[in-house]
């Protein structure tokens, strides 16, 4: 019985650092992290949309899911098509270092200021993570009818029905 128990803990253990080590899954900008999507209506038939993946999510990810959410805002209103105004991807890349300066003692039991003879100064080996994360933000026009020929527009229901295979909705 205590190694099953133990070994149920270590497997839940496991679960809750898998869940944690993923990338951001299709769903509404959460409290906190700021990840998901978001949209703001400019106009009756306008809207401002974006897409925040953390550093596990991929450039093509985060525009997957900015595409995704601008068809399902087109059919939830009612419209056919949306074209893409104005759209641009960010990417975000920062360094934070892992380690750091290891101040040498100098002489017997004096650390620094206090200098003696035959030890190294300065800072030892230390390791450099860099995290880089994508922000996608839209500006897309809503439109009923057959989608205009322009390589910007595009059919809500198709986009919808080609992207859902790829969609890892947020858990509830």
């Amino acid at each position: 019985m205590k190694k099953t128990l133990s070994t149920l803990l270590a497997l839940g253990s496991l679960a809750v650092l898998g869940a944690c080590a993923s990338s951001t899954p299709y769903g509404p900008t959460a409290e906190g992290n700021g990840y998901g999507f978001s949209e703001q209506q400019i106009e009756s038939n306008r809207y401002r949309v974006t897409f925040r993946g953390n550093s596990l999510t991929s450039r093509e990810q985060v525009e997957n899911y900015l595409l995704y959410r601008a068809a399902e805002l087109t059919l939830m209103n009612g419209y056919d098509y949306f074209t893409m105004v104005k759209d641009d991807t960010e990417k975000s890349t920062s360094y934070r270092s892992i380690g750091g300066p290891d101040y040498a003692y100098y002489g017997r039991g004096r650390p620094f200021p206090y200098y003696g003879y035959g030890f190294g100064w300065g800072p030892s080996d230390f390791d450099v993570r860099e995290t880089t994360r994508y922000s996608a933000i839209a500006y897309i026009l809503l439109g009923k009818g057959t989608k205009p020929n322009d390589p910007a527009s595009y059919n809500a229901a198709e986009v919808q029905q080609n992207l859902r295979p790829t969609v890892v909705l947020q858990p509830r």
